[in-house]
């Protein structure tokens, strides 16, 4: 009850800037999704801002945020948190959207992370090279890969030291072991910007939604010593399986079954041995490349009997 109780209080503050909130309404509405419907805590407090800001008609990113410490972009590991960056804008590619201003890739010496800036933000371009604090920028997450967004209430100060931007790529190789759970053909949010992965049609974000069909592979390579877990993109996934997006769609449509799709990846990608590329988020390596390798010796008789055991 007192963790609800601190929820309430924290939401109430995000929103007095908006709204005339009552807390004790705020915990009456976090009490019936948490114990009347078994709503998970975080999820709850999520449904509930939500709520909010459809009542106030404001965006996410608009809201009020509390503290926002400076962090190493490498330190950025939960999402919806408020932060300050002093980081190098490494990289800038076209936006796919007209709601986005500018995207690209922020360095600092721990690594690198993605960046959105709103187009309603009404904030300064953002020069390629050129170095940053980033006050109260806004954390997300998407499949272990966290990301940061600038909003109305960033501050953006340009520095005349030029910060260093460090290497978080990482190459390894193995045998592909296991195909997790989640991977074939899925469908992800269509909400702007969102793209989480649905689960049994509901986003946990925007709630029941009509999802958009990708492709991935969540698996586990292993040299014989070692076991890491990698996710493979659209991208990654048609190279590595040869199966493109509308072929699993219509593999799916004429099953009557998305799982076989993943069924028919597992057969051809599942104990074979590959290096592969790319940065790596929390306990995942994200795939850019990819190379096909032949196993070296003994190799497959070690990883046949790791299975086994």
């Amino acid at each position: 009850m007192a963790d609800l109780r601190q929820h309430a209080e924290e939401i109430r503050d995000r929103f007095e800037d908006h709204l005339d909130v009552d807390v004790e309404e705020v915990q009456e509405r976090l009490e019936t999704l948490v114990e009347q419907y078994a709503v998970p805590v975080e999820e709850a407090r999520r449904s509930v801002e939500s709520t909010y800001r459809e009542e106030a008609g404001i965006e996410r990113e608009d809201v009020a945020g509390g503290s926002s410490d400076l962090v190493e972009l490498a330190a950025i590991d939960a999402p919806e948190e408020w932060v300050t960056v002093e980081a190098t804008v490494a990289d800038l590619w076209e936006p796919r959207s007209d709601s986005i201003a500018q995207v690209g890739l922020l360095g600092d010496p721990s690594g690198t992370i993605k960046f959105t800036k709103w187009d309603t933000s009404d904030l300064e371009e953002l020069e390629e090279g050129q170095s940053y604090r980033l006050g109260n920028v806004v954390t997300d997450e998407y499949e272990g890969q966290f990301s940061v967004k600038l909003n109305r209430t960033t501050t953006i100060q340009p520095l005349d030291e030029e910060i260093e931007v460090g290497d978080d790529s990482e190459e390894i190789e193995g045998a592909l072991i296991d195909v997790q759970s989640g991977s074939g053909l899925i469908k992800r949010c269509p909400e702007e910007d969102c793209t989480r992965v649905l689960q049994n049609g509901r986003c946990s974000e925007h709630g029941d939604v009509e999802g958009e069909f990708d492709l991935r592979i969540k698996g586990v390579l292993d040299d014989g010593n070692e076991a890491r877990e990698v996710i493979f993109n659209q991208e990654a996934t048609e190279d590595l399986t040869g199966i493109e997006l509308e072929e699993a769609k219509d593999m799916a449509m004429d099953a009557l079954d998305t799982e076989v799709v993943a069924e028919e990846m597992t057969t051809d990608v599942l104990g074979r041995y590959y290096r592969v590329s790319g940065p790596t988020f929390g306990r995942y390596l994200l795939v850019d490349e990819m190379e096909r390798l032949g196993a070296p010796d003994g190799i497959e008789e070690t990883l046949i009997k790791a299975r086994s055991i």
